[in-house]
């Protein structure tokens, strides 16, 4: 029996097919480019899921490297600023950032004016929104992301907070609304988060693991909002406005929103439609429990004990309570051996030690928090049209030999 496509060699054959089309008419798709050839500075290994606006995967055998390394992170751009297409800082002079709206006394500042106030550092998992969509069945629109949405990221930059106590803030102030810079075709992109539950931990970063924020993941300054989805870090950022309610900025609504209502999120119909409003809808904000495993890779034979590692996550809200590990459809659960970092928004590490009958088996793995919060065993309960917040259980098929 002929065996099934991984997906790298599907990707590849599809590149293989764009190719022919430069020589025969009949054949329309270009040739796939490799992700170095998008974003100078990128590992080639990385997948392109889009070439405008710029979308790279991160292979699961390179998401344990900690902190991610630019040449390995992940990029879900909305739009594409100009020159902006590599892990370089971005080549620009006079860059500014304005906090207007509600606020007592509107603030310009300079690049080098943030850099000399007090830095902060903050570690955290860096994820996109889609993270997972691909599991989603049917297969709901959008870029066909599996694993690696997804990083880990060591941010440094000016606590929003010291820059509001400045400014002052109204009362009537609800919402954090940031800006990003509008250049070329670009098309305007903001996104609101609530005020109070980000007031403690925004950030405007100027570095990104040590060095300036490379272009293509928002450079100069990208606003931070650990434990929060990646599209609410908004890149390229020129403003911070205070606002009573949400941006009315399309990717705010209806675009990045779950089916919500009566204070839960809505299951609905697996391949139906909706239409997203701000009253009938949530923001994708938070991000939820989550797990990966790492290895061993879906598919492998493995010889005597099945050892088991990954990575395990939520939004820092409360450290994760235990990781556990099924082999049996998830009748049995064995808990795994956790390291705790040092951040509460970055990866826990976990590994397990399996012993296992010869033949196949899927080990399933889920991560739980101490507020209760858990992975489902079937994560198309919360299938949306859009393919949004997966955080079912994480599956790997191994053979025992």
């Amino acid at each position: 029996m002929q065996k099934p496509l991984d997906r790298r060699t599907l990707l590849k054959l599809m590149g293989a097919v764009g190719a022919a089309a430069v020589f025969r008419p009949g054949l329309a798709q270009a040739q796939t480019p490799t992700a170095d050839q998008v974003v100078a500075g990128k590992d080639p290994r990385l997948l392109v899921l889009s070439s405008r606006p710029v979308v790279l995967e991160t292979p699961l055998e390179l998401l344990g490297r900690l902190p991610t390394p630019k040449e390995f992170l992940f990029v879900r751009s909305n739009v594409d600023y100009p020159g902006g297409n590599t892990t370089a800082p971005l080549p620009v002079q006079n860059w500014q950032v304005r906090l207007e709206g509600l606020v007592q006394t509107p603030l310009t500042l300079s690049l080098e004016e943030l850099k000399s106030l007090p830095q902060v550092e903050v570690e955290m998992v860096h994820q996109c929104s889609g993270n997972g969509r691909s599991f989603f069945q049917p297969r709901p629109s959008g870029n066909p992301w599996q694993h690696g949405g997804m990083g880990q990221v060591r941010w440094k930059g000016v606590p929003l907070k010291l820059l509001l106590e400045r400014a002052g803030v109204r009362p009537e102030a609800r919402y954090v609304t940031g800006v990003a810079a509008v250049e070329g075709d670009m098309r305007p992109f903001e996104k609101s988060v609530p005020l109070a539950d980000v007031l403690e931990t925004a950030v405007l970063a100027v570095e990104m693991n040590g060095e300036p924020v490379p272009a293509i993941h928002g450079g100069p300054v990208r606003l931070v909002l650990p434990g929060y989805f990646g599209v609410n870090n908004v890149k390229w950022l020129v403003a911070v406005r205070l606002e009573e309610k949400e941006s009315t900025n399309p990717f705010q609504a209806p675009s990045y929103r779950i089916p919500f209502r009566a204070s839960q999120t809505l299951p609905i119909q697996p391949g139906s439609t909706y239409d997203f409003t701000y009253e009938n809808s949530r923001p994708n904000w938070r991000q939820n429990v989550k797990s990966v495993v790492l290895a061993p890779a879906s598919g492998a034979q493995v010889r005597g004990f099945v050892r088991v590692e990954g990575l395990a996550w939520n939004d820092g809200l409360a450290p994760l309570a235990a990781v556990e590990v099924s082999w049996d459809g998830g009748r049995t659960w064995r808990q795994a051996e956790l390291e705790k970092p040092a951040s509460p928004y970055a990866y826990w590490r976990f590994r397990a030690v399996l012993a296992l009958p010869r033949g196949e088996h899927t080990l399933l793995v889920r991560a739980t928090d101490e507020l209760g919060r858990s992975q489902p065993l079937n994560g198309n309960i919360y299938w949306n049209p859009r393919g949004y917040e997966w955080n079912g259980v994480d599956r790997v098929k191994v053979t025992v030999v």
